[in-house]
């Protein structure tokens, strides 16, 4: 991983981010159709889940609250997170994280997330978290986050349906 560089987000590479949060996504969001309510995929995903993964994704990029940083390798985009502050908790939060689908399980996320930590210590902060959501889809990122350390605070989250 010597060849790697992590980067600040520039609006030059926009394009790049959204086409790899779409394939990065794309094996989860398969999981993820057949784990929730219908009522609920489609309320979030009315247009489908790309749809508003891009759109969500592309807003985090316009924004200042979540600094977005790039992992390079020479000029293909490999992997990016978002991190933001929470000084009010002495916490940082890892945002969003992707990696490249023909990158994945080859340490770059660790690393990543191992860079990510280091920016929330040296901003002074006590603790890091990272979020995710418990279907089968995402079990690779709860795994990686459990490997690297992180407990998992049980988080219960329900919907019902209005008539």
């Amino acid at each position: 991983m010597t060849d790697l560089q992590i980067i600040p987000y520039t609006p030059e590479r926009r394009s790049a981010v959204l086409d790899l949060t779409a394939s990065a996504w794309s094996p989860v969001f398969a999981n993820t159709r057949h784990e929730v309510p219908d009522f609920v995929y489609d309320a979030f995903y009315p247009n489908g889940w790309q749809e508003r993964q891009i759109e969500d994704v592309g807003a985090l990029l316009d924004q200042n609250e979540v600094s977005v940083w790039l992992l390079l390798d020479g000029q293909r985009l490999l992997g990016f997170f978002g991190l933001q502050l929470h000084p009010e908790d002495q916490m940082g939060a890892i945002h969003i994280i992707a990696i490249a689908p023909d990158r994945q399980r080859q340490g770059l996320g660790r690393h990543l997330m191992q860079f990510a930590e280091a920016q929330i210590k040296d901003a002074g902060m006590s603790m890091v978290m990272v979020e995710t959501v418990g279907d089968s889809g995402h079990a690779p990122a709860r795994a990686a986050y459990e490997a690297s350390g992180y407990q998992r605070w049980p988080v219960a989250r329900y919907f019902k349906k209005l008539k």
